[in-house]
């Protein structure tokens, strides 16, 4: 009975990735961002320098923020020879908002309003709670949730006032699903997702449609953030490598996508979960290998990024 049932989901699974083949292929149409000013957190490495990378060939103007000045200096050189207009970085501490404010006011002075938001920045602890100490649960929520309120804070007036802009929400699937030896990144994903659908409504409701909004979750991708996770189901979950994740992420954010997931199958985990009952989303889980995947985890440091 449990195979015949799974056979079933499996069904729906393999129909929503066809569709989602489809929507691919009638992409709507990328929009144009040569010279808007795009602000990038935790762009000193990973799919924030990358993401850069990619914004600086649509010669965008770009403001580079991280915890490590060395690194997110070196970036904005190479934004600059790739073709950026501009690239400036700055040492910006996340999870301290009068930081941010302060940094926040120093961007509208000297460059002007941002007009794309990339909140990317984040960290892991990759401890289980017992062995997870209070502070870097603290740290967490505060660089992974609590930053992007106020970065929204300080760049969503001027986009009101304009009624255009667009905020992106680099979150996790850990903001969908709860993963064993997680639990206080998959609390401040989970706090990511929300926070972006909150304001998607809140932008809606006030007949802000010109604001767009864009929240994405990805499986682990192989920027080192998440080194030594594995997982047992590499043709439905793979490991996503960087390239692939970041063509897909600027894609999304061009074409004014609202919600990416991946790899594709990963929709399939999230609808799992809304629809059936809690011990067949357990046994689906527990079956892909997904809450085993952090058992040899090695990571960077704590300051590491995406």
């Amino acid at each position: 009975m449990v195979a015949a049932l799974l056979g079933q989901v499996l069904g729906v699974a393999l129909l929503l990735i066809l569709a989602l083949h489809l929507v691919d292929i009638f992409a709507r149409k990328k929009k144009d961002v040569r010279g808007k000013i795009v602000l990038i957190t935790g762009s000193g490495s990973g799919l924030g320098r990358q993401l850069a990378l990619r914004f600086s060939k649509e010669r965008c103007r770009l403001v580079l923020w991280d915890v490590n000045e060395e690194a997110v200096q070196k970036v904005a050189e190479e934004c600059t020879q790739a073709g950026a207009e501009s690239a400036t970085a700055a040492k910006v501490d996340l999870s301290d908002r009068h930081s941010v404010r302060a940094a926040g006011e120093k961007v509208k002075k000297e460059i002007g309003d941002v007009d794309i938001l990339v909140n990317n920045a984040g960290i892991v602890t990759g401890k289980k709670l017992q062995d997870c100490s209070e502070e870097l649960i603290i740290k967490t929520v505060e660089v992974n949730t609590l930053a992007l309120f106020w970065t929204t804070r300080a760049f969503l007036p001027a986009m009101l006032r304009r009624n255009s802009g667009h905020l992106v929400t680099i979150a996790s699937m850990a903001g969908l699903c709860g993963v064993n030896g997680l639990a206080d990144y998959c609390a401040s994903k989970y706090g990511a997702v929300g926070f972006n659908e909150s304001m998607r409504f809140e932008l809606k409701s006030q007949g802000k449609y010109g604001i767009k909004t864009t929240v994405v979750c990805p499986f682990y991708i192989n920027t080192g953030m998440f080194d030594g996770v594995a997982t047992k189901s590499p043709n439905l979950l793979p490991i996503l490598q960087p390239d692939y994740a970041v063509t897909k992420i600027y894609n999304a954010i061009l074409t004014d996508c609202e919600l990416l997931i991946m790899p594709r199958f990963a929709y399939f985990l999230a609808l799992n979960r809304a629809v059936f009952p809690v011990f067949m989303y357990d046994w689906v889980m527990n079956f892909l290998g997904v809450n085993d995947t952090m058992d040899d985890f090695k990571g960077r440091p704590v300051a590491g990024k995406k």
